[in-house]
């Protein structure tokens, strides 16, 4: 038994002797912290039990690790929430092979390793940092080994809500609640109009040539080859969803209607063809899959509709705080949570979704991307409140690298080739490019 300089007594287990003569036998609680200011210090400044003579240790900078523990291997636990049915896949969670987890970043003499706090360096962003290569904090926009940022697109003022590539297109179009929409070159990534709505842009999609923005009280409609320009009325508030299915347009409105249109080719127009009720609150994601549309609101739920016949079959209750965004992928559906989990529903016996596997993040969760790497392997991109997106392979869920921004990133967009695109509450909109090579810091 211990005690400490205030007095207190601490027990704890003698893991090893230590070669430092003088010091007691336990490590300094202010040095993992990366904040004691002692010399000489009576506590130990490195993790029990002491090395064997002539062996490196991994070393941390200035005595601080990672805020975030390795994310990379998961438990071999057990699932959750629902009975086995026949497409049941029971590896949700589950590691196949080492992670890659959070990588350490730098490098030193023979196996010591200068760890980073995944943290963004405040003066590296103004363009300042003195440190340079010996900073402890990140001077790249990323972590990992398996992709790079390619450049940025400066431009739009506010948070980005929405990225889009119209088939056929040569031009990238992005949306903002600075109520503009810009459009990109491809090719040479210079910005080549802006578009002033009047209306902070709440979504944004294309489908085929057509590309569909939701702003406040009405979804626009432009047909990007014959320049073609619509306006769908009937939405009460923002629109903060959409999505294609069944020959349908489909809009979550803020009133927590989803609204439906139908093109009409002869007319040339897109006409109102249903209203769906049931949330209370509004309807901020919506997704397509296995011939069901799924909602997601601020009143905490999710909503599963016939995409035939437009009826609720299913209303999932499962989170706790507002569900942001909503994924189907196979069999599976995915939805995330201001809450701070990942869901992931399968179809049991009888038909109905139930939780088969929870992730947990420390933060809320703000949207899900889901796509493959240049493998073909599945690879789920999961946006968080702390301004990162982690980057998981599926159905592991074993962490292999991590993109940072100046705020949270609110849209994903995947490209050809590739390529993929965010955008964060900043305004700025990164291009990304997977590789086989370790990634570069932009």
């Amino acid at each position: 038994m211990d005690v400490d300089e205030h007095g207190n007594k601490r027990v704890f287990q003698r893991l090893g002797a230590s070669n430092d003569s003088g010091k007691q036998h336990k490590v300094c609680y202010h040095w993992r912290a990366g904040r004691c200011n002692k010399f000489p210090c009576p506590y130990l400044h490195r993790e029990l039990p002491a090395p064997p003579p002539q062996q490196h240790q991994p070393f941390i900078s200035n005595g601080s690790s990672s805020k975030r523990p390795n994310q990379g291997v998961h438990d071999d636990r057990s699932f959750s929430g629902a009975r086995r049915s026949p497409n049941f896949n029971p590896t949700w969670g589950r590691v196949h092979g080492a992670g890659a987890g959070n990588r350490a970043q730098g490098s030193g003499a023979g196996n010591r390793v200068f760890r980073k706090i995944e943290k963004l360096c405040n003066y590296w962003l103004q363009g300042n940092c003195s440190y340079g290569e010996k900073c402890k904090f990140l001077h790249s926009w990323s972590v990992g080994d398996c992709f790079s940022s390619l450049t940025q697109l400066e431009g739009h003022q506010k948070v980005v809500s929405g990225i889009a590539l119209p088939s056929g297109s040569d031009k990238l179009y992005t949306g903002s609640k600075d109520e503009t929409v810009r459009i990109w070159d491809c090719q040479s990534g210079q910005c080549t109009g802006v578009v002033n709505l009047g209306g902070e842009v709440g979504c944004m999609i294309s489908e085929g040539p057509w590309l569909f923005v939701g702003i406040p009280n009405v979804v626009k409609a432009w047909h990007t080859q014959n320049n073609t320009e619509l306006s769908l009325s009937g939405p009460t508030g923002q629109v903060y969803a959409l999505v294609v299915g069944n020959d349908l347009l489909f809009a979550g409105v803020q009133d927590g209607a989803i609204l439906a249109w139908k093109f009409n080719a002869v007319s040339n127009c897109f006409e109102p063809a249903a209203s769906l009720k049931g949330h209370t609150q509004s309807v901020i994601t919506l997704v397509v899959g296995a011939n069901r549309l799924y909602s997601g609101s601020m009143d905490r739920s999710i909503r599963v509709w016939n995409l035939e016949n437009l009826q609720c079959l299913q209303t999932l209750t499962e989170h706790t705080s507002v569900v942001m965004s909503l994924l189907c992928w196979d069999q599976f559906l995915l939805s995330c949570s201001l809450d701070g989990t990942v869901k992931v529903w399968v179809a049991t016996e009888s038909g109905n979704l139930e939780v088969t596997y929870t992730h947990n993040e420390e933060q809320g969760v703000l949207y899900l991307c889901g796509m493959h790497d240049p493998e073909a392997k599945p690879v789920l991109l999961c946006s968080c409140n702390d301004n990162t997106v982690r980057v998981y392979d599926l159905p592991s869920f074993s962490e292999r690298g991590k993109i940072f921004a100046r705020e949270g990133i609110r849209a994903i967009q995947i490209g050809p080739g590739g390529l993929f695109f965010t955008g964060d509450g900043s305004g700025q909109v990164r291009v990304w490019n997977w590789s086989t090579e370790a990634a570069a810091p932009a």
